[in-house]
């Protein structure tokens, strides 16, 4: 897209239908984690243990969203964000991962919903965000295919208690980095590591995603119910059949490990041989099991990767080149700032004929954000929400059926294994003392959706 069509970007050119939100993980923000009977998560026990997250840091507080929704959904407000996304900690509502319901978790989320329609803005609810039981986790986690049955109960438990208020539902949260950061190279949570863990993980998961879409659609008939992936666009380093291979194989395992199951189409074993390690998890039934038909398809990308062939780098023969080793600008993460890999993320999904819908359900950038006489000056945020975007119309007037952009995230918060280091958000927070600042992205963006 031409940079003078960049500086006239309007919300208007993508239509009325086009939805526009924020996106939160209750792990990541509300803290209070043992606050009215809420039992302890994986990410609870996984933040105790030394050297797991940078300078010990972990989610006891947060930005205290727990008690501080109220004033944080007026901040949504008052940056014009009309939909709101944010996920239900499964141990704040079944303290021992199943069985007894927590009844003031179930009331926690009611005010949060409640309080999201009174203030105009649309609910949308993510069943799962990374914050497993740890009473589930001791008893083998999404290694146990008991697991299918207990995230059922809880999903179940979720259409039951907000079904009538919330009509936008989200399965899951980016199963790829939850199984392959937290059951195969234990730098997550619950911290376990190998192909022992990563197999059985990988198909529960899977039977899960389909699982709960069921349950939701059987529960609620006229809810919009989706489910979330992370996806990042992937490019070989050389024009070398050893390295295109390399980016296949990366892409198997990045982008389509856990969507073509669910489209029908199966594990992409061909690509990725070693998922082959997956059949002695599957059982008679499953392959039809692992499919839904899901109303539309959450896509979160924030960047690109090359690729490189590596004899050396067991089951998938292949290695990032890192973007600072590239001199390529780069965030906080260290990941490339590349507009244009959301672009090629949309065409790739859009190139599937059974998804109904896309939504860019994440989409963001941490850089270091300082405040300078009560204000927090992020051009390089603003010229990225503005380039991301501008990628996004590109896609939807070439006819790709997205119809919805959420940023990552609403305000800064704790970043799973980076602690509070990267900031992601378009509002400044203090950890200290709680204090807010709107960043001149969430100005910017407050204009834009205003426009």
């Amino acid at each position: 897209m031409k940079e003078d069509n960049l500086q006239n970007l309007e919300r208007e050119q993508f239509g009325d239908n086009f939805r526009w939100g924020v996106s939160t993980a209750a792990y990541q923000i509300e803290g209070a984690f043992d606050a009215d009977g809420k039992g302890l998560s994986i990410w609870d026990v996984f933040t105790n243990k030394r050297g797991k997250v940078k300078d010990r840091h972990h989610g006891q507080i947060a930005c205290d969203f727990y008690n501080c929704f109220q004033g944080d959904i007026n901040l949504i407000k008052q940056l014009n964000i009309p939909d709101f996304r944010f996920s239900v900690s499964w141990s704040r509502i079944l303290p021992e991962g199943t069985g007894k319901i927590n009844q003031s978790g179930i009331d926690f989320y009611k005010r949060v919903i409640d309080f999201c329609l009174e203030s105009g803005i649309t609910p949308w609810l993510t069943v799962y965000h990374w914050d497993l039981p740890h009473v589930l986790e001791q008893k083998g986690g999404w290694t146990n295919r008991d697991v299918v049955n207990w995230f059922s109960d809880f999903t179940s438990i979720c259409a039951q208690n907000f079904g009538d208020t919330v009509k936008h539902w989200m399965v899951m949260n980016e199963p790829s980095v939850f199984t392959g950061a937290g059951y195969f190279m234990g730098i997550h949570a619950p911290g376990r590591r190998g192909m022992g863990n990563f197999a059985p993980a990988i198909h529960h998961t899977a039977l899960s995603i389909a699982e709960g879409g069921r349950i939701l659609r059987s529960n609620l008939p006229d809810a919009e119910i989706g489910t979330t992936f992370s996806c990042t666009h992937i490019e070989p380093y050389s024009h070398s059949s050893r390295d295109h291979a390399a980016a296949t194989r990366a892409d198997a395992l990045l982008n389509r490990l856990f969507i073509e199951p669910v489209l029908g189409l199966g594990y992409p074993v061909n690509d990725l041989p070693v998922l082959r390690k997956l059949e002695k998890h599957i059982k008679p039934g499953d392959e039809a099991k692992l499919a839904f038909d899901f109303d539309f398809i959450g896509l979160q990308n924030y960047t690109r990767e090359i690729v490189k062939s590596s004899f050396f780098t067991p089951y998938i023969g292949a290695r990032l080149v890192k973007a600072e080793k590239r001199k390529v600008p780069i965030t906080t993460m260290g990941w490339e700032v590349y507009p244009s890999a959301i672009y090629h993320i949309l065409k790739k999904f859009d190139a599937y004929p059974q998804i109904r819908k896309i939504i860019i359900t994440e989409n963001g950038a941490a850089f270091p954000d300082t405040v300078e006489e009560g204000s927090v000056r992020d051009e390089k945020r603003v010229k990225y929400l503005q380039d991301h975007i501008a990628q996004v119309l590109k896609a939807k007037q070439e006819g790709c059926k997205v119809a919805g952009y959420f940023v990552w995230t609403l305000t800064d918060n704790f970043e799973w294994a980076e602690g509070y280091h990267p900031r992601f958000g378009l509002i400044y927070v203090n950890f200290e003392t709680q204090e807010r600042i709107v960043k001149d992205s969430g100005k910017w963006f407050r204009n834009f959706l205003k426009s």
